[in-house]
């Protein structure tokens, strides 16, 4: 039986070589993340925020190291629009707005975490080439360090902007029961970002921290000793299908349902682990329902992330949901209704993310 042969649509070459530019920013934008985390790890945008401008050999000095080097940096920092560069005088400024975005640990708008983790999963882009093409998973503790770190890192400033101050206040009678005195499991803590800010706000409550991986529990160890909360924090070595403990009136999972193998077997532990009124809070990656929803640069990073991390992560477990980075709403409310809860509502969002309550 023969085919029919289609005729190649022809290329305009003005759109090809748009393309071909495109491509070179692409490669630009991909070899700047590694700078970027070159600039934060040394120090150099901490050593440029508010001097109104230095030269080479002054910020090299500044931060001890090579001048050689920083020039080089500088250089691709001023092409990519980080920094302003005067030709006259021959200095480079960190504007005031990437100031905060690179320097300010407090803002919102803290970027160099992101940076850190979109790094560290292009190192491990060969590891998940591979399971392309087999379909195998990786789990999450088979990924390098500045994917664990980066990913606390990039999702810390937004819990700190908005944990507290709106997305607690947004589930039905939580803060007056934290207030109070209540027992809470974060599962998935990772390392303990997100328990700590509950418990250092809510010095009546207990918090329970669960996550897979030891190191990190380890390290959510070491914070909460730093910040004094060791005896108000327990965090425990188990996965979100197993966790210890009962009766809670909160359960939080944090940016992690999604990565899970059977978070429908989750969400029923969750259910047999609340106390009658308790609650479940749900934060995920913001992702409308279909994949035109998602068109879009907040959208395209999370399913490179989703194709890097999260896919391989829920793979690598029982069951394999490989739910994605950008779920969605309706896909997050079928897995808990799965887990036999009876109610379910959006309470808040950010750009980054989307809140959820469920109830029994």
């Amino acid at each position: 039986m023969s085919t029919i042969q289609q005729d190649p649509a022809p290329v305009d070459g003005e759109k090809l070589m748009g393309f071909v530019f495109r491509a070179v920013d692409e490669v630009g934008a991909t070899l700047n993340a590694a700078l970027v985390v070159m600039g934060d790890k040394l120090g150099l945008y901490r050593a440029l925020a508010g001097t109104g401008g230095l030269s080479p050999e002054e910020l090299a000095k500044r931060t001890g190291t090579s001048e050689r080097y920083v020039r080089e940096w500088l250089n691709a920092q001023a092409a990519g629009g980080f920094v302003d560069y005067d030709p006259d005088g021959g200095r480079y400024t960190l504007p005031p707005e990437q100031t905060v975005a690179l320097t300010d640990t407090d803002s919102p708008a803290y970027l160099p975490g992101f940076f850190q983790i979109a790094l560290g999963s292009v190192i491990d882009s060969p590891k998940i080439t591979e399971r392309v093409r087999t379909g195998d998973g990786l789990g999450w503790h088979e990924h390098v360090h500045d994917v664990h770190e980066g990913c606390e890192r990039f999702f810390r400033p937004g819990y700190n902007a908005s944990l507290l101050t709106e997305w607690l206040p947004a589930l039905e009678g939580v803060v007056a029961k934290l207030e109070a005195g209540a027992s809470v499991a974060d599962v998935g803590c990772g390392h303990g970002a997100s328990t700590i800010l509950m418990a250092g706000a809510y010095p009546a409550s207990t918090f329970h921290g669960f996550d897979y991986h030891a190191g990190s529990i380890e390290t959510a160890r070491e914070r909460a000793s730093t910040a004094g909360l060791a005896d108000q924090i327990v965090f425990h070595t188990e996965s979100a299908g197993a966790y210890s403990g009962g009766d809670y009136a909160l359960v939080t999972m944090f940016d992690c349902l999604h990565d899970m193998g059977d978070p429908v077997g989750a969400a029923r532990h969750v259910r047999s682990t609340l106390a009658p009124d308790g609650t479940w809070m749900i934060v995920e990656p913001q992702a409308g329902d279909r994949v035109e929803d998602n068109l879009n640069p907040v959208g395209r990073a999370y399913y490179a992330f989703s194709t890097l991390l999260c896919t391989p992560a829920s793979l690598s477990q029982e069951v394999g949901l490989a739910l994605g980075a950008q779920a969605g709403e309706a896909r997050i409310r079928d897995v808990v209704q799965a887990g036999g809860f009876t109610r379910f509502r959006r309470v808040a969002e950010t750009p980054f993310n989307l809140v959820f309550e469920a109830r029994p």
